[in-house]
């Protein structure tokens, strides 16, 4: 039997000082999504916005049965807004995209259709991006630095257009700036994904909330991302084979001092000392990374294995009824 799901789709917006685009984006919303012909609902996360946000909000809600509106105690940034929405979102397909009127609303009906081609996972790629050029040239850089560590290569991580299939997301957690890796983690999940052109608008209200310190905690939580998604499970190969390789290097470096020392009858106290003090240093060091690897490999089985977790994600299960658990969205059969 198929997974049902009270909506065909869901749409997450995480809201932060847009007074001046809620009412025009939630019309053009409305329009496509009717003509769609398909059961939605619209999650708003209002993040701790200062201006009359929340206010328009609470109106939209009132007036539409389709709406559904999330309030945050305080201004928690976009990833824990997309986050708390995704909590609330009951589709099959969950979409994501800004509420400043630059992400268009009228490419959800292409992206419905490739998700209907059997995909996990649509990302949006913004190739005419109208930003200013301080704000592209450093996306770019992100971009190509984010393909080339992870392996998916997708043109723009940073478009927050993108569209996911419900049992995707189930595996995913968002922290720190992370909702732009999403597609990483949903590709070491089994997610089949891909990327398609869509229309990027300039803003009109309101201003960017885009700074330099939101670059590098992008940079820092790459890092996390490729640990999670390469060593999650096995955090013993990099902490333990880092460990062999400074105890190797440790041993090489003392070798060096003790036989250098022979072949030219100096004391250890002159020169050579240095190599055989940072020989040491090496496998103290060797052991530290060793004996590290080994609680975390203690702390990832029982973050595992106290909430019923595995090293895996299950697409569909075939019962012993002959049922099938997936979403009533179709999947290609090729």
């Amino acid at each position: 039997m198929h997974r049902e799901f009270p909506y065909d789709i869901s749409l997450v917006l995480p809201v932060y000082n847009e007074e001046g685009s809620l009412h025009e984006l939630h019309d053009e919303l409305n329009r496509v999504l009717k003509h769609m012909g398909l059961r939605y609902e619209i999650i708003y996360v209002d993040d701790g916005s200062k201006d009359a946000s929340p206010h328009l909000l609470q109106d939209l809600y009132d007036q539409n049965p389709e709406v559904k509106v999330v309030f945050l105690r305080r201004n928690f940034g976009q990833t824990a807004a997309i986050q708390a929405g995704i909590d609330k979102a009951t589709g099959a397909i969950i979409t994501l995209m800004d509420s400043d009127l630059q992400n268009d609303p009228n490419e959800i009906p292409r992206m419905y259709a490739r998700m209907e081609e059997g995909l996990d996972l649509v990302s949006g790629w913004r190739k005419k991006r109208q930003d200013k050029i301080i704000r592209r040239i450093p996306s770019i850089m992100a971009n190509r630095l984010i393909s080339a560590v992870t392996g998916v290569r997708l043109h723009d991580y940073g478009c927050t257009l993108k569209m996911y299939r419900r049992e995707v997301l189930d595996h995913v957690r968002l922290y720190g700036e992370m909702h732009r890796f999403i597609p990483v983690l949903a590709y070491a999940a089994g997610a089949k994904i891909d990327e398609m052109v869509v229309n990027h608008r300039a803003r009109r209200f309101g201003k960017s909330k885009y700074t330099l310190w939101r670059t590098i905690k992008v940079v820092l939580d790459l890092m996390t991302v490729t640990f999670l998604t390469r060593y999650n499970t096995r955090p013993m190969y990099i902490f333990g084979g880092s460990g062999f390789i400074f105890g190797f290097l440790g041993a090489l470096s003392c070798l060096f001092a003790l036989v250098y020392s022979v072949a030219a009858s100096e004391s250890l106290l002159e020169w050579p000392l240095a190599f055989l003090v940072l020989g040491v240093l090496l496998i103290f060091g060797s052991f530290q990374n060793i004996l590290l690897g080994l609680l975390i490999e203690m702390l990832m089985r029982t973050y595992y294995e106290s909430q019923g977790k595995g090293p895996y994600a299950i697409r569909d299960f075939l019962g012993s009824q002959g049922e099938v658990i997936t979403s009533t969205v179709p999947r290609s059969t090729s």
